[in-house]
């Protein structure tokens, strides 16, 4: 049985080639300036956080002007973008070995599993269970999975103001998508579209925004 997007999902992933001039450019048209979040020395990445309600927040990831792009590249294949989109999302999992399992056994590759870990601003750590983040999940539609562990969950002192109200995702083939996320256990609207995509609905101090 799939089970309801909002009970599953923790965070959006928004990629950028510029974390401060996107970060500027957010708090513009939204009226809410993200919380720095900390460096990811192995990615060679920073990012900034807004929170989208009760343990949902938006990461705001972009490359670290101060760190060299890692041999294999920057996660998300930041080094590419030229512009900011949304990438994928993240899911919450309680087991995160027992998720991959499922996932295997419905032919579904979601990678395996890593730890991680990134240092906030005032020089505590966050540490944390993934899958692995660069595995091809249909253009970022199939999410990643996290487990936050023990550790304060990132939404709990990102900057507050917003409210995720909505999360659809594009694809040429829909029905396909739809099937692969169900096989998952995961209720997230695809509709059908000539290129793969996402389109988070914010509720900001300004009024209603679309992100994608």
């Amino acid at each position: 049985m799939a089970q309801s997007l909002f009970r599953v999902l923790d965070h959006l992933v928004y990629g950028t080639p510029d974390l401060h001039a996107t970060v500027h450019t957010l708090e513009l048209e939204i009226g809410v300036r993200a919380t720095a979040g900390g460096r990811h020395p192995a990615w060679g990445t920073m990012n900034a956080l807004i929170s989208l309600g009760s343990r949902m927040y938006l990461e705001i990831i972009g490359p670290d002007p101060d760190r060299p792009s890692p041999s294999a590249g920057r996660l998300f294949e930041l080094d590419r973008l030229v512009r900011p989109r949304l990438i994928t999302w993240v899911a919450r999992a309680k087991n995160l070995q027992a998720t991959v399992a499922g996932a295997e056994a419905e032919e579904i590759d979601l990678g395996g599993v890593e730890e991680r870990s990134r240092q906030r601003p005032d020089g505590s750590l966050l540490q944390w269970k993934m899958t692995d983040p660069r595995k091809g999940r249909e253009g970022g539609i199939v999410p990643y999975f996290i487990n936050w562990g023990k550790t304060a969950h990132p939404a709990e002192t990102a900057a507050k103001g917003c409210t995720l109200k909505a999360l659809k995702a594009m694809h040429p083939e829909a029905e396909r998508l739809r099937n692969v996320l169900l096989r998952l256990g995961l209720d997230l609207m695809v509709e059908q579209g000539p290129a793969v995509g996402l389109v988070a609905r914010i509720e900001t101090p300004k009024g209603e925004y679309e992100l994608h």
